[in-house]
């Protein structure tokens, strides 16, 4: 068995059962027994290592190479032998406040699910222990697999997004904070935001054609009864796909509001600045004139002169700056 080959296991009536550990002999088992499928997780295969699952289980080569080569549209394909299904997992890290996709890919079978893992982040390890204990789903075969695995994802999109918005919220009160002063770095947060929520729309649009195609229409290798559990899926990953949306609209508002708020607050030190310059330029306007050097200026000879002219200039910027806090300028 190749090290890339996570697990792979017989299950039999909803049942995790002991086979060969060659996964070319348990294939054969689990045909001939009529009642059983063989399922094989496989994390980052290349194209050599999958090479020998491709040809035993007879896998179109357009789908591997999707599988192989991974950064793949979230969709879902019919082939001869097998059904494709691509989805893309989300992680959000706690620690950097970031969104990260992995890459998931499933070929289901008549009796078989080989599943091809890209990146962190694929619940497949938890989604597989928690089938292992729910035997009447499981028995349903890999339907059972291709529903819980693909839940599994879009509940986790939920979940994700709910995070985003604990975090929007706080930027929200970054940006409306009366004292907010570091403006780059409140708008290369709000940027970065974007992207990330850019990414998720990415993980999320593409896959609701294809989840309503599970739950409504006829789809090869998927039992025609569990299309109410795939529009179950389908409703969730609506949800998620609105609620994304609305975050994207919220980060476009508060990227709106705070580039308004900018603009205000430019408007304000213009105003200080121009207020200052005003009452900068009463005394400099005296003081040149005095500083001609004529001889026949008004008052040039008198002892009180100087005394008075000092007094006018302040006068004049005492009533300037009274003026202009009065109308908000300082």
């Amino acid at each position: 068995m190749f090290g890339v080959i996570v697990d792979c296991a017989i299950y039999r009536d909803g049942r995790r059962a002991e086979g060969p550990q060659d996964f070319s002999d348990a294939l054969d088992e689990a045909r001939a027994s009529g009642d059983a499928f063989l399922w094989i997780g496989t994390y980052e295969p290349t194209e050599a290592e999958f090479d020998h699952v491709r040809r035993e289980f007879g896998l179109h080569p357009l789908a591997v190479e999707d599988a192989l080569n991974a950064h793949q549209r979230p969709k879902l394909e019919v082939y001869d032998d097998s059904l494709f299904v691509v989805l893309k997992p989300v992680l959000y890290d706690e620690a950097t406040d970031s969104v990260s996709t992995g890459e998931l890919m499933l070929f289901i079978g008549d009796c078989f699910v080989v599943t091809v893992r890209h990146g962190e982040g694929a619940p497949l390890a938890a989604v597989r222990h928690r089938l292992e204990q729910e035997p009447d789903v499981l028995r349903h075969g890999p339907t059972a697999v291709l529903y819980a695995v693909s839940d599994a994802v879009v509940d986790h999109y939920i979940e994700v997004a709910a995070e985003l918005q604990s975090d929007l919220e706080e930027l929200e009160a970054e940006v409306f904070a009366p004292n907010a002063s570091d403006t780059k770095n409140t708008a290369a947060r709000i940027y970065g935001f974007k992207r990330q929520v850019l990414e998720f729309r990415r993980a999320t649009n593409p896959l609701l054609a294809p989840m309503e195609r599970l739950a409504f229409g006829e789809v090869p290798f998927v039992h025609e009864h569990a299309r109410p559990f795939f529009r179950d899926v389908a409703d969730h990953l609506t949800k998620a796909s609105e609620y994304i949306e609305g975050l994207d609209r919220l980060l476009s508002d508060a990227l709106a509001a705070h580039l308004a708020q900018t603009g205000l607050r430019q408007n304000d030190d213009v105003r200080k600045i121009s207020a200052w310059a005003a009452i900068a330029a009463v005394p400099t306007m005296v003081a040149g004139i005095y500083g001609m050097n004529f001889d026949h200026m008004p008052e040039l000879h008198q002892w009180w002169g100087y005394p008075a002219v000092l007094a006018l200039m302040a006068g004049a910027c005492l009533g300037l700056h009274r003026m202009f806090k009065r109308r908000g300028w300082l």
